[in-house]
């Protein structure tokens, strides 16, 4: 196999490790003296009074265009120049607007497009069919970087982030199961919260990845007790925690000042439940997998009530009655989790963490969860967004992306806020900034699987565990993030095998060198580097461009001078010489720390 490197300044690479996100009251009277008149109480003559000052008119945000690439940065996949020059034209709010108006992008569709027209997509031994395994993450390269409804592509991604399931493992033989997951929370994006969580209840790739397909009530003959995968990973990690959260986001403590436990595994053991008698749809319960219609693979379970347990179900102090039908059971017990108090806070610090910042200031928590609380959130220019739900996500994501911490020049120089631009961000920005001539991932190799630190280190959708890439509350041991306490998840897979990898990987993109598995087909991924060489006879001209595009404005002297200095040793009087100026700035600028680290 062959390696591509970009050697970097040593100093650079070390900074790249090193990476810190650190950084009025009233008068008394006496009585009057018994048998003296009462002195009568003259009040005085109202004067002209103050006008009221006027409420101020809301004002809508307006950007200049290295703000815009910051606000791009955070809601999207990556800024392209003209995606810059259309905020800054029209303001962040008329393209907030926009974006949630705009039809989504879904995924099954393209993917069944890709299987044979009878629906069998084994061969004889029962194996996929060789090119179907990565149909789902193909279409995911090709929505997040093509797709014209970034925001709603953002939040979808966003969100498998938090609802996980992972194509590792079974699911990875079942692309149509996965893509239909994909469109679950492509379409549930900017809806309700309780509507999404019962989506993802009942998606197959859910019920596989968490082992509560075909799972049936208790047998006391056999033994047999319900399976609480589930149950367990419902609360813990997509609605509530662990713990009694404020409205803020901060635990709760009790008179011992330990946090106090939501639930204990008698809590599991009942909802657990809940989730029995749930299999494919269309066929009976426990029909062996080779004879499934096709359609079940990525059609919404079904409900068997024979196999569903009556017994009376208790939760967290939620009684359903014995004898309550299945959905009847699962509607009440969702209803039950999505009220709880601690739903806002928690899947609201986590989406701050998705597109803001990893270690969000409880002010912030709070304001967000409120939005999701209120089901509404009114941008600075007066306009409202949300259905007034609790619960809605359109307003919640609008609350995250128009905070003052979030959109605050401030916020540029606080050490302590911002993230680490994730691997897979990286490379769709790339792929956006430099708007790659095809979007089409069926014949890049390396885009198959780029989980491997020598590549990415990431891949959506095939993290090792429920419990994501990086755990939410993740704080770097030996580090700065670490000493000041902050919560750092994306450094949980930054490593020198992973800083090294995405260097070389996007180094390989940048010269259009990619491994391609048909060698003869039309090559896809190749940047346009037009304006980049044309600018390149002029470095100062060149970082400029590349700093709004890539880093809103905040290269620094120092990095400009190393990149400057590494340019020189390229001639520019040549077209090739232009182009390779453009690709080798193009690839420090987006291994600096000012790129890596997104505030």
């Amino acid at each position: 196999m062959i390696t591509y490197r970009l050697t970097l300044p040593r100093n650079l690479l070390l900074a790249l490790f090193s990476l810190a996100l650190v950084a009025c009251g009233g008068g008394g009277g006496g009585s009057a003296s018994p048998g003296t008149p009462p002195v009568p109480q003259i009040s005085p003559t109202p004067g002209p009074q103050p006008t009221p000052e006027p409420e101020p008119t809301p004002q809508p945000v307006v950007m200049t265009a290295p703000q815009a690439s910051r606000f791009l940065s955070q809601a999207t996949f990556g800024p392209a120049m003209q995606a810059i020059e259309d905020v800054v034209a029209t303001g962040p709010e008329a393209w907030l607007i926009e974006q949630l108006a705009m039809p989504a992008s879904l995924h099954l569709d393209d993917v069944l497009d890709s299987f044979p027209g009878d629906g069998n997509f084994r061969d004889d031994r029962g194996i996929l069919l060789p090119g179907l395994v990565y149909k789902a993450s193909d279409s995911f390269w090709e929505k997040s970087i093509a797709g014209e409804d970034q925001l709603r592509q953002r939040m979808s991604y966003a969100l498998s982030q938090i609802l996980v399931v992972s194509s590792l493992g079974d699911l990875g033989q079942v692309p149509q199961t996965v893509a239909a997951y994909m469109d679950v929370l492509t379409a549930g994006a900017f809806g309700n919260f309780r509507d999404l969580i019962e989506a993802v209840t009942y998606s197959p790739a859910m019920a596989v990845y968490l082992t509560y397909l075909r799972n049936q009530k208790a047998d006391p003959a056999t033994g047999r007790v319900p399976d609480e995968n589930y149950a367990r990973e419902v609360l813990q990690l997509f609605t509530v925690g662990l713990v009694e959260l404020e409205p803020d986001g901060t635990p709760a403590t009790g008179p011992d000042g330990q946090a106090i436990e939501l639930f204990d595994n008698d809590d599991i053991t009942g909802l657990a439940k809940v989730f029995t008698g749930l299999s494919l749809s269309g066929t009976p319960f426990n029909t062996p997998l080779q004879l499934l219609p096709f359609e079940a693979y990525y059609r919404p379970l079904q409900m068997f009530d024979q196999f569903h347990s009556k017994e009376q179900k208790e939760f967290m102090g939620t009684i359903i009655p014995a004898d309550t039908g299945g959905e009847e059971s699962i509607d009440l017990a969702l209803d039950a989790i999505f009220a709880h108090p601690n739903t806002g806070p928690f899947l609201s610090r986590q989406l701050i963490q998705r597109f803001v910042t990893s270690a969000p200031s409880s002010a912030y928590v709070g304001r967000v969860a409120a939005a999701f609380d209120r089901g509404a959130f009114t941008l600075p220019g007066g306009s409202e967004v949300g259905t007034g739900e609790r619960g809605d996500l359109a307003a919640t994501l609008a609350a995250i992306l128009f905070d003052s911490e979030a959109r605050s020049d401030a916020s540029l120089d606080n050490a302590a806020f911002g993230k680490l631009r994730e691997p897979v961000l990286r490379f769709t920005h790339w792929a956006r900034a430099f708007e790659v001539n095809s979007a089409v991932a069926a014949n890049e190799l390396l885009l198959r699987d780029t989980s491997d630190p020598g590549a990415l280190g990431q891949h959506p959708y095939r993290s090792s565990s429920v419990f994501n890439f990086y755990r939410p509350g993740y704080v770097a041991p030996g580090t700065e993030t670490g000493a000041a306490q902050l919560t750092a998840p994306e450094l949980q897979i930054a490593n020198a095998s992973s800083v090294m990898g995405y260097t070389n990987f996007i180094t390989v993109y940048a010269l259009g060198r990619s491994p391609q598995a048909n060698p003869n087909a039309a090559r896809a991924y190749l940047a346009d580097y037009e304006t980049e060489a044309a600018l390149s006879p002029d470095p100062q001209a060149l970082l400029d461009h590349l700093d709004l595009l890539l880093t809103h404005g905040t290269l620094h002297a120092e990095t400009r001078d190393r990149i400057t200095q590494a340019l020189a040793q390229i001639g520019a009087n040549t077209q090739e010489g232009r182009l390779a100026r453009a690709q080798l700035a193009s690839i420090m600028v987006m291994t600096s720390p000012e790129y890596i680290v997104l505030r």
